[in-house]
């Protein structure tokens, strides 16, 4: 694939990952900001019955007065955070992972078969949300913010990069020993597979890898951590969908013409010859 192409390519990955992050801001902000919501007044609840008499009131007009709420010390209130910040996050996210996934398609363009560009994307789409995502998620899920121990928080972010990184390079031995295994097996049965293999050793790294054991605080209400977990897989869907449906209209017009210009030159040298 020549360079204009690929460059094409990206930035038209970009944008439909902005238009993808738009969808995604939307299901945060509806599905995903009540469960967050929802866990940080189960927090302050739980400090404020932890915290000594007297502290974080001041007597007067008859009774007690709150302090001052910790998102107005910090600068940035919640709504903010729930509207402009959210929207830039996720906007961000969207772009720098659709400008990766376009470079990831003009990579497998051809090399997993004889797709069409449209349909490359929606493959590439549904990897990535798999990979990157899916099988981390299963291993490390998601969790609202303030509701683990910030001691091993480190911990547990190395660990669930770790999982990404280990999911990310088991797709792509998945995707190599699939064509190796083609000529002899057929396609279908290659992709059966490489699918059980990836299933096999994934299953082996869950059960090696540590779990996350405080990564939710004793007492915190299921259903809440339900939801969350819920919306988070649902705004990663979204996401990872609109991109692979708008990207997928972008590259079949790239691409298109350079195919159908390509076609008239092939048959002319084969009638040729």
């Amino acid at each position: 694939m020549h360079a204009s192409a690929v460059r094409s390519l990206l930035v038209r990955g970009m944008l439909a990952g902005l238009i993808a992050g738009l969808f995604a801001f939307a299901v945060a902000y509806a599905v995903g900001e009540p469960p967050v919501n929802g866990a940080i007044a189960v927090e302050e609840a739980k400090a404020a019955a932890e915290a000594p008499a007297g502290h974080g009131s001041h007597a007067g007009h008859g009774g007690a007065v709150a302090e001052p709420a910790a998102e107005e010390e910090e600068g940035v209130s919640r709504s903010t955070q729930s509207t402009f910040g959210l929207a830039t996050g996720v906007l961000v996210y969207g772009v720098a992972l659709g400008g990766i996934a376009s470079l990831a398609f003009s990579f497998a363009l051809g090399r997993i078969g004889r797709f069409s560009p449209r349909a490359t994307a929606a493959l590439t789409a549904a990897a990535a949300f798999t990979t990157v995502y899916l099988v981390p998620f299963l291993k490390y899920p998601a969790t609202p913010p303030a509701v683990g121990n910030p001691d091993t928080i480190g911990k547990r972010t190395t660990l669930f990069f770790l999982m990404i990184l280990l999911s990310v390079l088991l797709g792509i031995a998945a995707l190599i020993a699939g064509r190796r295994l083609a000529p002899r097996l057929g396609n279908w049965n290659a992709t059966l597979a490489a699918g059980a293999g990836f299933v096999a050793v994934t299953a082996v790294a869950f059960a090696v890898l540590p779990d996350n054991e405080d990564s939710v605080a004793a007492g915190f209400p299921a259903g809440l951590l339900w939801d969350f977990r819920l919306a988070s897989l649902a705004i990663q869907a979204v996401l990872w969908a609109v991109f692979g449906i708008a990207f997928g209209v972008f590259a079949q017009k790239v691409l298109a013409p350079r195919a159908d210009t390509a076609g008239p030159e092939i048959h002319a040298g084969a009638a040729a010859g």
